[in-house]
C-alpha cells in the first residue's frame, strides 16, 4: 500500500523531472503544499493592507460609494487577469514566471523587459506594504510614547519592518511558509473580528446599508466620474503581488495544479472577505468629511466607532497583518531576483542567483529586494525634502507605481500568448491541467483592456509623480538595453541546453 510519504517523495520527483524539462536544477527547497502557496498570495494581496492603508483615498474620492461599486468592479477584472496568469502558470511551471513566459511565447527581449518591469512594480508593492506597517504603526505610537509623528520617524519605522522581513526570509522558507500559513487564517480572523466588533459593540448604530452605494459625492476638486476613477487606486493596488504563487512555483509540490489555483483563488477569497469588512467599516462612518480630514481616516473611523483603547487594539491586530503582508512580498520579490539572475538578466548575476547552502534560499536576491525597497522609500523622502509643499502621500507614489510596473508586466505575457495562438506557436496541447479551455482567449482580452486602463489611471494627477518615476525607471532600462542586455542576457531559452549532469551537479551540490 502506497504511504503519504512515498507519494510525497513520487510527486517530488515529477516535479523535479518537470522543471529539468525547462533546463533548471532543483536548487530551492520544495516544501510547499497547496495551502502554504495560496497563503503567500492572499496575504500579499492582503485586505487589511491594501484596502485599510488606502481607506481615506477611496473615500475621499469616490466617496462611500467607492466601497460599494469600485471595490467590486475591480476585483471582476482582477479575478480574470488572475485567471489568464493562472494558465500560463500551470504550461510553464517555473519561478521565473511572467518572464519566463514572455520570453518562451515571444522573445528574450520581450523577456527581459518584462522581468525588469515586473521587478520595478516588486520594489513599488514591497516599499508600499511595509511603509503602510510603518505609517499606522507610526500613528499608534506617537501619541503614546509622546513624540511627534513625521516623515524621518516614519521612515525609521520602515527600515526596521524591512530588516525584520529580510532577517526572516534570510533564515528559511519552512519558517516562512508557516508563517504565511498563519498569516491567512490570521488575516481571517482579524476581519472576523473587526465586523463582530463593528457590528455589535460600535458606540453608534450603523448607517442604512445603501450608503454603500451613493455615488455623486467627492472630498477632491475632480468632477465626480474622474475622482471614482483615481479612487479606485485603493482597490487595485489591493489586488497586486498574487503573482507570489508563481515565484514560489519551484517550492510548491504538484505546481502545475497548486500554483494556478493559489493565484486565482487568492482573489476570490479577497474579494469576499474584503467586501464583507469595507461594508461594516464604510457603514460606521457618521461624518465623511471629517474622516478624510483626519491625518489617518481608517484609524479615525475605527476609533470613533470602537473608542480609543478597543478601536486602538484592533488596529495593532491589523497592523501585524500588514507585516505578514510585507514578509510575504519579500520572498515572492527575491524569488523573481533568483530566478531572473539565474539566467543572467541583469548584472553580477553571479552573485544573486546564489543560494545558501544552509538555508536553501536566495540570501543576495531577499537583501537586495530589501535594499531597493528602502531605496524607492528614500528617493520621496528626499524629494519631499526639497519640496515640502507636495500634495501627493508618499504611499499613493508607492503604490501607484507598484500598480502600474506590476500590472504591465502581468499584461505582457498575456498579450504574447493571444499572440502566438494567433500563429500557432501557443495551442491547447501545450496548456497544463489548469486552463479555460474556449474561455481562455475572451478572458485574455478582457484582462489586457482592463490593464491599459488602469495603467493610465493610476499615474494621472494628483499622482502624475509615480508616471515620472516610472518614465525615468524606463529610461534606465533603454540604456541597460544598450550597455548589458546585448552581450550578456542569453534569455531562459538557454537554460534548454544545460545537460543532466550539470543539473545533478547543481542539485548535489546543495543536497538537493
Amino acid at each position: 500500500m502506497t504511504t503519504s510519504k512515498s507519494r510525497k517523495e513520487q510527486q517530488l520527483s515529477e516535479d523535479k523531472k518537470l522543471l529539468h524539462r525547462f533546463g533548471y536544477a532543483q536548487e530551492l527547497l520544495r516544501d510547499m503544499g497547496g495551502f502554504s502557496n495560496f497563503a503567500i498570495s492572499f496575504s500579499i494581496i492582503s485586505i487589511l493592507t491594501g484596502a485599510v492603508s488606502l481607506y481615506g483615498h477611496g473615500l475621499t474620492y469616490g466617496g462611500t460609494g467607492m466601497m460599494g461599486f469600485g471595490w467590486p468592479l475591480v476585483a471582476l477584472f482582477c479575478m480574470l487577469v488572475a485567471a489568464a496568469m493562472a494558465e500560463l502558470a500551470s504550461a510553464i511551471p517555473t519561478a521565473g514566471a511572467l518572464y519566463h513566459w514572455a520570453s518562451l511565447l515571444g522573445s528574450k527581449r520581450w523577456g527581459w523587459y518584462t522581468a525588469w518591469i515586473n521587478l520595478i512594480g516588486q520594489i513599488g508593492i514591497v516599499a508600499g506594504i511595509d511603509y503602510s506597517v510603518a505609517l499606522f504603526a507610526d500613528g499608534l505610537l506617537s501619541p503614546v510614547l509622546g513624540y511627534r509623528m513625521t516623515e524621518t520617524t516614519t521612515l525609521i519605522l520602515f527600515a526596521m519592518v524591512l530588516l525584520s522581513h529580510g532577517i526572516l526570509n534570510h533564515v528559511g522558507i519552512r519558517i516562512v511558509a508557516k508563517l504565511n500559513d498563519f498569516s491567512a487564517w490570521y488575516h481571517i480572523a482579524v476581519v472576523l473580528i473587526l465586523v463582530v466588533s463593528l457590528a455589535f459593540l460600535g458606540n453608534r448604530p450603523l448607517q442604512p446599508i445603501d450608503t454603500l452605494f451613493q455615488l455623486g459625492e467627492t472630498f477632491s476638486d475632480k468632477p465626480y466620474w474622474l475622482a471614482f476613477l483615481i479612487g479606485l487606486l485603493q482597490a487595485q493596488w489591493t489586488f497586486t503581488g498574487y503573482d507570489a504563487s508563481a515565484h514560489t512555483i519551484e517550492e510548491t509540490i504538484n505546481p502545475r495544479v497548486r500554483a494556478p489555483w493559489g493565484i486565482f483563488s487568492s482573489v476570490v477569497f479577497s474579494f469576499v472577505a474584503g467586501m464583507v469588512m469595507l461594508a461594516f467599516v464604510t457603514l460606521s462612518v457618521h461624518d465623511a468629511k471629517a474622516a478624510v480630514s483626519a491625518e489617518n481616516p481608517f484609524i479615525y473611523v475605527i476609533s470613533q466607532a470602537l473608542g480609543t483603547t478597543f478601536g486602538q487594539t484592533i488596529l495593532w491586530l491589523i497592523v501585524l497583518a500588514m507585516w505578514f503582508c510585507g514578509l510575504s512580498s519579500i520572498t515572492s520579490f527575491s524569488r523573481m531576483v533568483y530566478a531572473f539572475a539565474r539566467d543572467k538578466g541583469m548584472p553580477r548575476s553571479d552573485w544573486f542567483a546564489r543560494i545558501s547552502k544552509r538555508y536553501r534560499t536566495p540570501v543576495p536576491a531577499i537583501w537586495l529586494s530589501v535594499i531597493l525597497s528602502f531605496v524607492l522609500a528614500l528617493v520621496d523622502y528626499f524629494i519631499k525634502m526639497v519640496n515640502p509643499n507636495t500634495t501627493y502621500t508618499t504611499l499613493a507614489f508607492l503604490t501607484g507605481v507598484s500598480v502600474v510596473g506590476l500590472y504591465v508586466s502581468y499584461g505582457i505575457p498575456i498579450w504574447l500568448r493571444l499572440v502566438a495562438e494567433s500563429q500557432g506557436r501557443f495551442t491547447p496541447r501545450h496548456l497544463g491541467p489548469w486552463n479555460l479551455g474556449r474561455w481562455g482567449k475572451p478572458v485574455a482580452v478582457a484582462a489586457l483592456m482592463w490593464i491599459v486602463l488602469i495603467s493610465v489611471v493610476m499615474v494621472i494627477p494628483p499622482n502624475q509623480n509615480a508616471g515620472i518615476a516610472l518614465v525615468a525607471m524606463m529610461l534606465i532600462l533603454l540604456v541597460m538595453d544598450l550597455a548589458y542586455y546585448r552581450d550578456h542576457f542569453p534569455g531562459p531559452q538557454a537554460a534548454l541546453r544545460v545537460s543532466a549532469e550539470e543539473l545533478a551537479r547543481r542539485e548535489a551540490e546543495l543536497g538537493g
